[in-house]
């Protein structure tokens, strides 16, 4: 499947043990641990000290010999720190490594391929939709056997052994071929098997679970047939030009210039490969012009996604979510598979929480992390999901997923035979408009940012807040409920505290959230309409 040829290392090579010195601040985070890419690349051994703790977190009886995947968004330092994880991983007991071609792969792959090929998880080089270059960020993600990001208790399991290591094991003289497709050997000293690397097409495995899920031929035909949809896509320099042109260029038929920055770069052309209105303004002003019907943009390493329709046209992720669970009967993968159930962030809209009701289906409302949706879908509670983030997935995989919400989009849109606005006002017009305005602070100084935060939480939590009303031109506002958000995984029991959420009902919503740390507050006001 995966190897068309195979290269064997001759000579026995050496395992080495290095000491060193622990990191206190290697406990991963969400999205796994993220730095400046001078550290990981200045500091000696912080790369290898976070790899050695993530390899021995693995119970030694499951690592030996088991097969892990390895990819990277393409950011600068990924192809050094990738050479570094084979050398690793090597030396740990790994048996086999799955590389993407020049250490590409996106991270929707990624959690494709760990779930086809039964891994034991996978590491993904990405800092999202941070800044690259060697002024930028970088960062190290950890998935698990189901394809998704690692739980808590991984996350402190890794952070623990951090915190004590003394030394790492390495092949420093292992040397690997990114760039060459196929299966390569390696003998190493005092190990009964050879170590195995096996370079495959970054895109194959991750298209042909596309193709099941949905009508490539109805996507095709609106992409080139008479009343052709002109689309315009931009990759923003990430892992995702190679994906965009094998499958909406070669395989949909769209035409080749739809395509834009679909090469990817260390340091993603210069800007933060963040697909928002402030950071995507190349597609913005492309779509602002009248001449495509639908344009879309993709994060680093492809797991966020940004909807536009013609001239320009917004579409929040908020309610992007909604309309895909509004529209599921027509996509062949929830015709064959069925729909169980919908779940969101507490930070997204309540434009979800419509369309569930409506369908008589369950939702869930999740602390912010995709991680807390792996549970639903693992035990059949959910079948989409999303947050307002610009993330949304199904249980197609166990993570957010930017070309599928496209081709989600795209099927939708050659089902319904309209625009994105006219979707997209026709949804709102049906179950009502939640309004969602997100505002990111950047560079604050943390002092600052403390007091804002402690101060808010104050008066959020005090019980005069609750039921008070504010006036806001011809409108009033009130306060229904003022909570600290507390989840329990109805799977597995597990307690997510330290969220507050604060919101009332009514017809439509604004949502205001502020984050720092692992503290997320979210204001929720709803307008009254009588």
């Amino acid at each position: 499947l995966f190897f068309s040829s195979c290269w064997m290392e001759l000579s026995p090579i050496p395992v080495v043990t290095v000491q060193t010195s622990p990191f206190e601040d290697q406990r991963p985070g969400t999205s796994g641990l993220r730095r400046k890419t001078a550290v990981f690349e200045g500091k000696r051994n912080y790369l290898q000290n976070y790899i050695q703790s993530l390899l021995s977190s693995i119970d030694l009886r499951d690592r030996q010999g088991c097969t892990m995947v390895v990819g990277s968004d393409g950011r600068y330092f990924s192809r050094a720190a990738t050479e570094v994880i084979v050398q690793m991983a090597a030396a740990n007991g790994i048996g086999r490594l799955v590389i993407g071609h020049n250490s590409l792969l996106s991270t929707p792959a990624v959690s494709c391929i760990i779930r086809k090929i039964k891994a034991i998880g996978g590491i993904i080089l990405t800092a999202s939709h941070n800044s690259g270059g060697p002024g930028g960020d970088f960062g190290i993600k950890f998935n698990v056997a189901n394809g998704g990001p690692s739980s808590d208790t991984v996350m402190e399991r890794i952070s623990q052994v951090s915190r004590t290591l003394e030394e790492y094991a390495i092949c420093p003289d292992l040397r690997i071929d990114l760039s060459r497709l196929g299966r390569q050997e390696f003998d190493l000293e005092n190990k009964f098997k050879p170590f195995r690397v096996e370079i495959v097409d970054s895109v194959e495995v991750y298209l042909q679970l596309l193709r099941s899920i949905f009508d490539f031929s109805a996507i095709k035909s609106l992409l080139t047939g008479p009343d052709q949809l002109k689309i315009h896509i931009d990759a923003m320099n990430g892992v995702m030009g190679p994906y965009v042109r094998r499958i909406l260029c070669d395989e949909l038929g769209a035409p080749a210039n739809s395509a834009v920055n679909c090469v990817p770069l260390e340091d993603f052309g210069g800007r933060p490969p963040e697909p928002n209105l402030t950071y995507a303004t190349s597609l913005v002003e492309a779509m602002k012009g009248g001449d495509f019907g639908f344009g879309a943009a993709f994060d680093a390493d492809g797991d966020r996604y940004m909807i536009l329709g013609e001239n320009g046209f917004f579409v929040n992720p908020s309610d992007s979510v909604a309309i895909m669970a509004a529209n599921l009967s027509t996509i062949p993968y929830f015709k064959q598979h069925g729909v169980r159930g919908f779940a969101r962030s507490m930070a997204t809209s309540c434009a979800l929480d419509r369309v569930a009701k409506a369908m008589k289906l369950a939702l869930y409302e999740t602390p912010a992390g995709w991680r807390y949706f792996g549970n639903l879908m693992d035990s059949g509670r959910c079948s989409l999901c999303g947050e307002e983030s610009f993330g949304t997935g199904s249980d197609h995989i166990r993570e957010k997923d930017g070309l599928w919400s496209v081709l989600m989009w795209l099927s939708i849109m050659a089902a319904r035979k309209q625009s994105v606005e006219q979707l997209v006002r026709e949804h709102w017009a049906k179950f009502g408009r939640n309004y969602f305005c997100r505002f990111d602070y950047e560079g604050l100084d943390p002092r600052a940012a403390f007091y804002l935060m402690r101060d808010l939480e104050t008066v959020i939590l005090d019980k005069a807040f609750t039921s008070q009303k504010f006036a806001v031109g011809d409108r009033i506002y009130s306060v229904e409920r003022a909570e600290n958000f507390e989840y329990i995984d109805p799977v597995d029991g597990t307690v997510a505290r330290n969220q507050v959420s604060v919101g009332n009902s009514g017809s439509a919503g604004c949502h205001k959230i502020m984050r720092k740390r692992m503290l997320l507050l979210t204001l929720l006001f709803h307008k009254k309409l009588d």
